[in-house]
């Protein structure tokens, strides 16, 4: 695996880690929930800009477009 495919490997667990507590869910259930609402895809997708900003910005981010997709996460 390169660096970078590792470097954003890492990030998805970590993010999906953070969103999970930040959400009172398991890591289960936000992977999941992300997977369902499109969230991974998101992330996969926008990685170049969203690893430049914060996990709580990235968070709010990725509930508010979830939310969009028809997650009751808020």
């Amino acid at each position: 695996m390169d660096e970078t495919t590792k470097d954003k490997v890492e990030y998805i667990i970590a993010f999906i880690s953070d969103f999970a507590k930040t959400h009172s869910l398991s890591t289960m259930q936000a992977y999941r929930y992300l997977e369902r609402f499109k969230g991974l895809e998101f992330i996969d997708k926008f990685y170049g800009v969203l690893h430049t900003f914060s996990f709580e910005d990235a968070i709010d981010d990725l509930t508010a477009y979830c939310h969009r997709k028809g997650g009751a996460l808020v």
